[in-house]
């Protein structure tokens, strides 16, 4: 069975601000827009196995590029919070 079989059956979702992988029905560690900033859409997954080497990240699987974008109401609220969006879809170009 191939990969993409196996990883469109387990239902995951990349978060498109962390892109933290998670099952669609836990959301995401980092927020709880889990329909309007996920995408079912993403590539090369790496596994972070001892966050304390890197701050603010928590253990799990993340992907390298996840298609898609944020809503704009969501990246104005991040803004004002002044965190920096920088989308990790590498097909999109910003």
């Amino acid at each position: 069975m191939a990969l993409e079989t196996v990883l469109r059956d387990l239902h995951l979702w990349a978060c498109l601000l962390c892109s933290l992988v998670k099952f669609e029905y836990d959301g995401c560690d980092y927020c709880d827009m889990v329909y309007d900033c996920t995408s079912s859409s993403f590539d090369r997954i790496v596994a972070m196995m001892s966050p304390e080497d890197i701050n603010n990240f928590k253990p799990g699987v993340y992907v390298v590029s996840v298609t898609g974008r944020l809503p704009q109401r969501t990246v104005q609220e991040l803004k004002r919070r002044g965190v920096a969006y920088k989308s990790r879809d590498t097909a999109m170009k910003t």
